[in-house]
């Protein structure tokens, strides 16, 4: 009868299991030493061990003759072990055996002797599937069990396991097996097996496995069964990696913004049965591999996918910003989140596709992000420094040209000058007064004689003289004044100060903050010392 790979390749002993030399050498000491606990908890993610380190432990405890707390592997305790007939070696699956009934069952077998071996082990699978009332049932016997009794618990989810359960054991945390460490075992099992494996076939194999052996073992297996000469088409056939132009096309439209386009080929997709979900899932794991192509070097280790469709991923990477791959991981994500709780989930997917293609499709490429002139920056900094060394010096600041203004789409009447000893003051300001009393009694003590109106959209504000001006200028206030104006009314106002005894004194902005704002539109680091 054929055997799976993953079940005939599966560790027999410590030395056999790979990427956990930490995990390996702890539980070889202790029982060299002869100092192994009550109760071990393994997690990790799937295919990294766990189960099979458990197995290789039970043995090793009970073995007739371990050399170096590893399992001989040739008495009958081994050897029934591996044939799953030893009666002292209870495997249980945590999903079905979940129950507080189940757990009675165990506590009353756990009383009794083992049979022939030294120790009887319980090695619970899936164990974050057993409910808080039955673990509480178990609690008890796993902090005192008799001598005779080890628990092993594997899980693949740590945070469903009660914190009583956790600490009344010992944590092996199993991590993903490293890609070099699965490509050689799989080429090492392929020329076992008498079959070809290519050594790049084998690397986008480790990629595809995700750090699991297991997987890596049971593509192999699909693999063989297309040829025994296993190629990077091979590997891809198996996957089901060809065929996957759809998932191109699509992100190439999201990236052109081509709102009906991506609704079409979506509708396409759901006349052809495509489950929308997995599509979801399928697109970010794409995008995922754009941005690491655009952010880093070495993209093409850490990417599982064919050369031609690495082309296509940088080509698409040239044409996003990275913020924009941002916003679409980000919408991609709130969309798989919502899948659970959709009545309908086209309608789902397409409003995601309306917003990849609208709100984040405003933003500017990468490709088409304008460059600022050299020789306009080397200008644009000369004058800051000399804005800088005027401004340290107490000298007085040269001013610069304003750059011209776009002429108005059609011509105006001029704006009436706001005169502050000639308006209609609000009835409201006695109250805005009295909020800011309350935030802030500093700021009150400069307004408390002053007065305020609305011209168009500017809130002015005009204080008694000019010397409450200067210095409520001169404060760290004014954005207080404006967060409370503004949640008073709920809109944004622009702001202008002015003093009763003057026409003119408006608040001007710096000349160098001009020269800060036009530096910053083009990207450019500039230090001024203060």
């Amino acid at each position: 009868m054929y055997q799976a790979l993953y079940r005939k390749w599966r560790p027999r002993s410590f030395d056999d299991v790979v990427s956990q030399p930490h995990i390996t050498s702890a539980l070889r000491n202790q029982i060299m030493l002869g100092k192994t606990a009550h109760a071990y908890l393994f997690t990790g993610s799937r295919g990294t061990g766990k189960t099979t380190c458990a197995r290789i432990f039970a043995k090793a405890i009970n073995c007739r003759n371990p050399k170096d707390g590893e399992p001989c592997l040739e008495c009958d305790i081994c050897k029934a072990a591996e044939n799953g007939t030893l009666a002292d070696i209870i495997e249980i699956d945590g999903a079905s055996n979940s129950s507080v009934n189940d757990v009675r069952e165990l506590r009353e077998g756990v009383i009794y002797t083992p049979e022939i071996c030294k120790y009887k082990v319980y090695i619970i699978d899936e164990a974050h599937m057993i409910t808080n009332q039955a673990f509480n049932a178990l609690l008890k016997t796993m902090e005192e069990p008799p001598e005779h009794v080890k628990f092993i618990l594997a899980t693949t989810e740590i945070h469903k396991v009660p914190e009583t359960i956790v600490s009344r054991c010992q944590h092996f945390d199993f991590g993903r097996i490293r890609s070099e460490d699965i490509v050689s075992r799989l080429m090492y099992i392929a020329q076992q097996e008498g079959f070809a494996l290519h050594n790049d076939a084998a690397s986008m194999i480790a990629r595809l496995s995700d750090g699991g052996m297991r997987d890596a073992l049971s593509l192999l297996d699909r693999c063989s069964a297309y040829s025994d000469d296993i190629d990077m088409t091979v590997v891809s056939n198996a996957a089901g990696i060809a065929g996957r132009d759809y998932l191109f096309d699509l992100l190439d439209k999201i990236a052109a913004c081509d709102t009906a386009g991506t609704i079409a080929l979506i509708d396409d997709l759901h006349g052809k049965s495509k489950d929308l979900k997995v599509l979801c899932g399928e697109l970010l794991t794409q995008l995922r591999n754009v941005m690491l192509i655009r952010s880093t070097d070495n993209a093409k280790e850490l990417i599982a996918c064919l050369p031609e469709e690495f082309e296509r991923l940088t080509k698409l990477s040239q044409a996003m910003s990275l913020d924009r791959i941002f916003d679409c991981i980000s919408i991609l994500q709130q969309t798989n989140d919502r899948f659970a709780r959709a009545a309908n989930k086209r309608i789902e997917l397409e409003m995601c596709m309306v917003k990849l293609c609208s709100d984040t499709g405003r933003k500017r490429p990468a490709a088409q992000t304008a460059s600022a002139d050299p020789s306009e920056i080397n200008e644009l900094r000369s004058q800051i420094a000399a804005l800088s060394r005027a401004l340290n010096s107490g000298a007085p600041i040269p001013q610069q040209p304003a750059a011209a203004p776009a002429p108005p789409p059609k011509p105006s009447k001029p704006k009436k000058k706001f005169d502050p000893n000639n308006f209609t003051p609000l009835e409201e300001w006695t109250e805005i007064l009295d909020i800011i009393e309350k935030r802030s009694p500093a700021l009150w003590a400069f307004l408390k004689n002053s007065l305020a109106c609305i011209e168009d959209n500017t809130f002015c504000v005009v204080v008694s003289s000019e010397w409450f001006l200067k210095k409520f200028k001169a404060s760290d206030d004014k954005a207080l004044l404006k967060e409370i104006v503004n949640d008073y009314y709920g809109k944004n106002f622009d702001f202008m100060l002015y003093a009763s005894s003057s026409v003119d004194i408006a608040e001007t902005e710096n000349p160098i903050n001009e020269l800060l704002k036009r530096a910053k539109d083009m990207q450019v680091e500039v230090e001024i010392k203060k």
